[in-house]
Formats: C-alpha cells, structure tokens, sequence
C-alpha cells in the first residue's frame, strides 16, 4: 500500500472538497488523481458517502481502467477519466460533479455565453456543451464512450484541453481537469459560479448581451496575458 500512499491521500483530499464546496449531494461526483510515473491512478470508489471515505478506500487504477489495487469497486465513471488520461498526457487530475447549475445547463444541451468578466478572468470563450451521444455509443461501453465524447468534441472544434480545462457533457454533467488536483477542483467550483452567474443573467435580462470582446480581452490577460499583473 505504501506505493500508493501518496495518490490515495491526494484523491481523498480532493474528493472531500466536492462537499465542502456545495459541489455534489449524497454519493454524486467524483475526482480522480493520476500518478504519470506509476501509469496509475486514484479515485473515489463508487457510491461510497463521503463521510464514510478514507484515503485507504480510493482505488487504484491503470490508464485502461482496470483496478490495479482497491477492495471497493471503482467510481463508474472510472472508464471516462482513463480514456480522458490515457489521451490528454498533460492532466493530473479529473473532476465530474452533478453541480446544480452546471448540470442545469448541460441538461439544456446548451453552451455557457461570456456573460461577464467573472467568466472572462477564466476563459475568452463560452463553457462548451457537447452535444449528447449517439445511441449506438449509448448502448455500447457508455462510459468508456463518454471520454471520447469530450475528447472528439475538442478535436472537432479545434479546442486545446490544456486552456480550456472544462466542459458540459450534453444531457448529462461538467467535468474540470488540470495538472493537479486542487486546480482541477477550483474548476469545478469556478464553472458552478459561472454557471449560476450565467442562468441569473438570463432571468434578470433574457435579451443580455454577452461580454464586449475588449472587456473579454482585457480580464483574461491581465490574469493570464504576458503582462499580466494579477496577484502577487
């Protein structure tokens, strides 16, 4: 066990931020947390309440989403973070939450708009939406099919995971990835916020402009931008 010791205290770590952050209820959501030396990693085993987790009980998984070590049986959604892991060599960490108002929107098979420079500070383009999967990849291996989901959408629309670390998965939840995993929780809780921002625009002025590109521009690189003076 001592192998793992490391990625099972992180992946737990990480998985009891979900509730602290407002980001999941009961058993819903997950992280994972990917050791790249070891080809491994580490996630919540499935249905297990969070009050009830340890690092002892993440299991421990291969790229092809076979365990490697656990008792319990893995999160279901094991095959979409391996395929995602296996393919996008640049992330540490994978989150998958039913937040509410992500899940509100990716339920509406809709794009999240730059509504405001909250969104802008983060990305210069909408959260994407993909569009929900065929039948055929349904009724195959769905959630090994739901990696490439996210991963075909990107390739499709010319996107590069490693700047834009989220996304709604049509009719069905986001999921947030990043090098590590307290970045990729931060996105998950920052996709929420925007999300939410994003739906309350929309009740308060359905005819709401999105950001002006000068405003989107400014934000995102004065966080992000070769100049950028954001912070210490």
């Amino acid at each position: 066990m001592s192998t793992y010791k490391h990625i099972r205290q992180a992946a737990y770590d990480a998985n009891m931020q979900l509730p602290k952050l407002g980001l999941v209820i009961f058993t819903f959501g997950n992280v994972s947390v990917a050791d790249r030396n070891l080809g491994i990693f580490a996630i919540k085993p499935s249905g297990v309440p969070y009050e009830n987790l340890s690092p002892e009980k993440m299991v421990i998984v291969d790229f092809d989403g076979k365990t490697v070590e656990g008792e319990l049986r893995p999160s279901s959604d094991t095959k979409t973070h391996a395929v995602l892991y296996k393919h996008w060599e640049k992330i540490g960490s994978i989150v998958h939450t039913h937040s509410m108002y992500a899940t509100a929107w990716a339920q509406a098979q809709r794009d999240i708009p730059v509504y405001g420079t909250t969104h802008a500070d983060h990305h210069t383009v909408s959260i994407p939406c993909a569009p929900p999967m065929h039948d055929e990849m349904i009724k195959g291996d769905y959630e090994y099919q739901t990696g490439f989901q996210v991963i075909n959408y990107f390739r499709d629309n010319h996107l590069n995971y490693e700047e834009l670390e989220m996304i709604l998965v049509g009719s069905h939840a986001p999921f947030t990835w990043a090098q590590t995993p307290e970045k990729a929780v931060y996105n998950s809780a920052v996709l929420e916020a925007i999300a939410k921002m994003a739906y309350l625009t929309e009740q308060i002025n359905s005819n709401a402009s999105t950001l002006k590109d000068a405003l989107i521009k400014k934000h995102y690189e004065r966080k992000h931008g070769p100049d950028s003076y954001y912070g210490q």
